[in-house]
């Protein structure tokens, strides 16, 4: 390759006289040109005049005299009639002088020297390959030459070599120059030990780095995602006497956030703003990440939008990190106008965008949603990772899609690629357990164990919970039993589920259970035992349910009051059901149970269980009869607020249950056509059924 570029008519070697005869730059000009490393020159326009600019290649050589000559009438560099120096001419593109100038022009000799390059890249790294390559310059080697062939290579080994056969012919009037592009080649293959070798043999010659230096290792640290060392790079400039620039300062933004510097990162970017830096899209990318990891969701919406803002387009990557931050905040809402916005300025969704949708309606339970980016992953033929594979199967467990993750597991062993693991038959146990298919749930465990994994936590939760359904209590103490076996401790939600069983079994069978539960938690099964017995005091009572509810986590407390309460409400034990009620209104477990205002009083039982709901009513009847009796006067409404959801397992929810408990109370609430979940009534149907109901009670006493 050598041989031919040398021989060509239109090669290096051809072209070399008339480089020395070439038009100049003002040096200003040049010396930013050469230090942006950017040497194309722009293309020749055709239009009826053409304005046609020649770079001079040397930045310190004085114009020969030969291109003084070139052309007496119309000097290259004269000056105007206000004593302006012009460094260009202008020439009719249909002048026979056009088209040797085009000819002889920077544009056909930087394309021989970016063939140069490309030649030592494919070059062999030894010396001898790489001088016969570069032959063909003769003994006349100019420094802008040197510069653009070694900005052009992507072969660090041969790029060294080529650099060393530079330094050895060239006299550079910046030799540091030189050591910067050779540094952009290392950046450009992500080799950020050559580049630090390079640098410590800059200081070793005596050679002082500039600013140009730094930030070629600084970006090379970033893409080769060592954060830590940019940062380490950066924060070397000023012994060196450096200043970072702009463009640097706005790297250093994104380095700071992956080094995970957030405050750094921050107080730059607030930096950029006020200063009006230009920021990359890689750079924004970050801030929105390190917004998303803090859970400032928000901020990562304002990031977007001051983006958009500067004027700023964004990438794929943008969007898909925007994306995944609305799936942790749980806004799929946001996640759906930010695709749709994607989609709309002509960005195909990538893996990682069909995967950040997938987690953001995951977790949100957005059902339909989830599905749909799943269907059309597949019909691109896009493969979903375990983990992908899991959150659907979670999702699908939350929502009680039983069919459709049997579907989702079969097409995830026929995948091939994403084998189940652990989790997955976690959530498939999960769903059949739910939904009291025993023998779906009991083929599954097996499928695991066959599988190599061994039933953790969850999966016996959840199989308790199967079995406690079916009222087949001597499986639930077997399945307690082999969770000591694997020496696995008890949590506070796996006794949750023990205590839950409880309110499902028959009062013969309490007796297995309260064993399991005293060995798992003794403060629980000291309260259930206190509960059963007939002769206690309600202070002792209080005091251990206090005690209970200090010692477990914030999240299972509502749990606990409501199963302890609903186990008071199946034994016909109302006193107890009400002193748990009030303790839990007392600790602040039940919030919201009661609103009033000038027009309505309304008792809301969303959140509780059945019998925590019965015993409310009880207590909230009571209160009114109260109020009637002292005289106090009722809002024109009273309202019953039980929600209108059904439990995902389940075709009843709360409020059919009430509607039917207020039957039989003959209770004067019916339900609001308008207002779903709610039963409703009047002052005067209220007190009139408030006052026979005393009437009633007096009787019977």
């Amino acid at each position: 390759m050598a041989y031919h570029l040398c021989s060509s008519p239109s090669s290096l070697c051809h072209d070399h006289h008339y480089l020395h005869n070439s038009l100049s730059f003002s040096r200003k000009s040049r010396l930013r040109s050469f230090n942006s490393f950017s040497f194309k020159p722009n293309s020749l326009s055709l239009h009826s005049r053409t304005f046609l600019q020649i770079t001079h290649v040397s930045l310190e050589d004085p114009i020969p005299q030969e291109t003084q000559k070139a052309d007496a009438s119309n000097p290259p560099n004269s000056q105007d009639p206000n004593g302006k120096t012009k460094s260009y001419i202008w020439v009719n593109p249909r002048s026979p002088r056009a088209s040797k100038l085009r000819q002889h022009s920077y544009d056909a000799r930087y394309a021989s020297l970016v063939k140069i390059a490309e030649s030592l890249d494919s070059s062999e790294a030894t010396e001898e390959d790489v001088s016969q390559v570069l032959r063909c310059f003769g003994d006349k080697i100019l420094e802008q030459d040197a510069v653009i062939v070694l900005n052009n290579m992507t072969n660090p080994e041969t790029a060294l070599l080529a650099f060393g056969f530079f330094r050895k012919r060239l006299k550079p009037s910046r030799e540091v120059i030189l050591y910067n592009v050779t540094l952009k080649v290392f950046r450009k293959c992500r080799n950020l030990d050559r580049a630090e070798k390079l640098f410590d043999e800059m200081l070793e010659r005596g050679v002082k780095p500039d600013n140009v230096t730094f930030s070629t290792i600084i970006s090379c640290a970033r893409v080769s995602s060592l954060p830590n060392k940019a940062v380490e790079w950066f924060e070397k400039m000023p012994e060196f006497g450096c200043h970072p620039d702009d463009v640097t300062y706005s790297a250093m933004i994104d380095a700071y956030g992956r080094a995970g510097n957030v405050d750094m990162a921050l107080k730059l970017y607030d930096r950029a703003r006020t200063e009006k830096w230009r920021i990359d899209p890689v750079t924004f990318s970050t801030l929105i990440r390190i917004y998303g990891m803090s859970g400032n969701f928000d901020g990562c919406l304002n990031v977007y939008e001051e983006m958009k803002a500067l004027g700023v387009k964004p990438n794929l990557v943008i969007y898909n990190t925007l994306l995944d931050a609305m799936g942790r905040a749980k806004r799929p809402w946001q996640a759906k106008n930010i695709y749709k916005e994607m989609t709309n300025n002509g960005l195909q969704p990538s893996w990682g965008t069909y995967a950040a949708l997938l987690r953001a309606y995951g977790r949100a339970r957005y059902a339909e949603d989830a599905l749909i980016v799943y269907k059309e992953m597949k019909e691109k033929g896009l493969e979903l990772s375990v983990v992908l594979y899991n959150t659907l199967l979670a999702m699908c467990a939350d929502v009680g899609y039983t069919e459709e993750a049997a579907a989702i597991f079969e097409d995830m062993k026929s995948s091939g690629n994403s084998m189940p693991d652990s989790w997955t038959f976690s959530s498939l146990i999960t769903i059949y357990s739910c939904s009291g298919k025993v023998s779906e749930a009991e083929a599954m465990l097996n499928a695991m164990l066959e599988a190599g994994f061994e039933p953790n936590i969850f999966v016996l939760t959840s199989l308790i919970q199967c079995y406690g359904k079916a009222n087949r209590t001597d499986e639930v103490v077997r399945t307690f039993d082999r969770l000591l076996e694997l020496d696995i401790t008890p949590d506070d939600r796996f006794c949750g589920c023990m205590l839950n069983v409880m309110t499902q079994s028959p009062k013969e069978e309490l007796g297995k259970l309260i064993d399991c539960i005293d060995k798992a938690n003794p403060k629980l099964g000291n309260v259930v035992k206190l509960l059963l017995e007939e002769q206690n005091g309600e202070e002792t009572f209080r005091k251990e349910a206090s005690e209970l509810f200090d010692s477990i986590s914030t999240d299972v407390k509502k749990a606990y009051c409501n199963c302890l309460i609903d186990l008071c409400v199946n034994l016909n034990l109302l006193e107890k059901a009400c002193e748990l009620f009030d303790l839990g209104l007392t600790l602040e477990i039940y919030t919201d149970i009661q609103s009033k205002s000038p027009t309505q009083w309304s008792l809301h039982l969303k959140s509780l269980s059945l019998g925590a709901a019965l015993t409310a009513l009880h207590i909230w009847m009571n209160d009114l009869s109260k109020a009637v009796e002292d005289g106090e006067e009722l809002p024109a409404v009273l309202g019953i607020n039980t929600g209108h959801g059904k439990h995902k397992y389940s075709d009843k929810g709360l409020a059919s249950v009430f509607e039917s408990h207020l039957k039989e109370l003959n209770a004067p609430f019916h339900e609001a056509p308008d207002k779903v979940g709610w039963f409703l009534t009047t002052k005067v149907a209220a007190t009139s059924w408030l006052e026979s109901r005393s009437s009633r009670e007096l009787v019977a006493v």
